[in-house]
């Protein structure tokens, strides 16, 4: 098994759709570090918005969602827990409410269906792991997890897509880059 402490992601590549015939975006990413990226599909389909979902989706907690649950991995080893949420209007029907693999991924799929993100909010969080993900991710007793939530918004300011994203602290980086815009407003003084 590789150490992964050394992982950095970012999510850039995961926001936007990657292009017709384009790889996996993981397996690119992990493959382009010398990595094997893989997904397993744990479950798909109908399930009541927890508490964390309605909240991002401004919808009652228990209104029907769609959800796709993945084991991301790593060198075959677990990594990351995934739960990616879809507004019922948006996914009931389509090949988000399924199991198998989506070419080009969701994001390319949310575009066909005439849904583009065009702003992000992602807030991340440490705490400890439920004994679940304790299991699913081989964590000792001790190890906490980073959780991080993703909300992406179409041009009218709603949101499409929500992820919950679980991973080990001790194994990785996430990393941002932000551009600031090139221009700025002088500071002016005032005379009162």
């Amino acid at each position: 098994m590789s150490d992964s402490s050394d992982w950095t992601s970012t999510s850039m590549p995961y926001l936007t759709p990657p292009g017709k015939g384009s790889p996996d975006v993981w397996g690119a990413e992990a493959s382009a570090q010398g990595r094997k990226g893989g997904q397993r599909i744990v479950h798909a389909g109908e399930v009541p918005a927890p508490s964390e979902v309605a909240e991002l989706f401004s919808v009652p907690e228990g209104e029907p969602v769609i959800v796709r649950r993945r084991v991301i991995q790593l060198d075959g080893e677990p990594c990351e827990l995934t739960d990616t949420y879809y507004p019922i209007h948006i996914a009931r029907g389509t090949r988000l409410a399924g199991t198998a693999k989506i070419p080009g991924g969701a994001v390319t799929l949310l575009a066909e269906l005439g849904h583009v993100g065009v702003r992000v909010r992602e807030d991340v969080t440490a705490r400890m792991p439920s004994a679940e993900e304790r299991e699913e991710l081989r964590l000792g007793p001790d190890e906490p997890v980073l959780r991080l939530a993703r909300v992406t918004l179409d041009d009218q300011d709603r949101a499409i897509q929500a992820d919950l994203m679980t991973m080990p602290a001790h194994r990785g980086r996430l990393r941002y880059w932000i551009s600031v815009a090139a221009t700025r407003r002088e500071a002016r003084p005032q005379l009162c």
